[in-house]
């Protein structure tokens, strides 16, 4: 960020975002929303507690197996819907149905067909970041250099060598830019799951402090929440653009 001509860091907009925040907080504009300070006061206060650490673990267990998931259905789909013309005729129609619909509404289906445990908050998180994942590897299988197929063909490569060794390679920095945006969206999903389904994990956090008034601690739960997800995002951004760099000097 640049102001005046004189270039700051790049947390420089936090910063200045967390003084507004403060200021804001402060000025009693809305008993919702409490001063930063207040917010960070709390979190250090609930970080180590039982119910907090149980939360984070279910939270991130049902994140981390329905982004694992997304991945390991979505990018051989979107591999094959690349290469394949009849395939990708039949189901993108589908793809972008369901990028594109209010997956919300499906959540009252996902609870009759596979009840209101874990599983389903799962289900909902491989929901979220699926379709993203399926259209961007396709999308990398798209721009592949016809020559790299044929010159595998050439040395005897068979279609699953051609697959692991081509396919994958050749379109990972789409892939990877489809499992980034995968990973912002299954956050949503977790967490509206953990809220719609079962009432565990940060959404049950986030009822009771919701219902009780607590927002220096409904904050602090959204603080965390949003900084897992943004550096988990920012080191598969920093992949992609190293695999990105390499793949066109390639």
């Amino acid at each position: 960020m640049t102001v005046f001509g004189v270039r700051l860091p790049g947390m420089s907009s936090l910063i200045l975002w967390g003084l507004v925040w403060e200021f804001v907080g402060r000025s009693g504009f809305s008993f919702f929303i409490p001063p930063l300070s207040e917010v960070v006061t709390t979190l250090f206060a609930v970080i180590g507690t039982p119910a907090f650490l149980n939360a984070l673990g279910q939270t991130a267990y049902a994140f981390f197996m329905g982004v694992l998931a997304a991945i390991v259905i979505g990018i051989p789909v979107g591999i094959m819907m690349g290469k394949n013309r009849l395939l990708d005729e039949l189901l993108l129609p589908w793809v972008n149905i369901f990028l594109s619909a209010p997956l919300t509404a499906l959540v009252p289906v996902l609870m009759v067909l596979f009840g209101f445990g874990m599983r389903a908050i799962i289900i909902t998180t491989t929901l979220f970041a699926i379709w993203i994942i399926i259209l961007n590897a396709r999308a990398g299988v798209m721009q592949i250099n016809r020559s790299l197929i044929d010159m595998a063909r050439s040395f005897g490569a068979t279609p699953l060598d051609a697959f692991f060794k081509v396919y994958c390679w050749a379109a990972l920095p789409e892939i990877l830019g489809g499992v980034r945006i995968g990973i912002i969206r299954a956050v949503k999903g977790v967490i509206i799951g953990q809220l719609l389904i079962s009432i565990v994990g940060f959404g049950a956090l986030f009822e009771l402090y919701s219902n009780n008034f607590m927002m220096g601690h409904f904050w602090a739960v959204l603080i965390v929440l949003f900084a897992m997800a943004f550096t988990i995002s920012e080191l598969l951004a920093h992949l992609e653009r190293r695999v990105s760099y390499y793949a066109a000097k390639r």
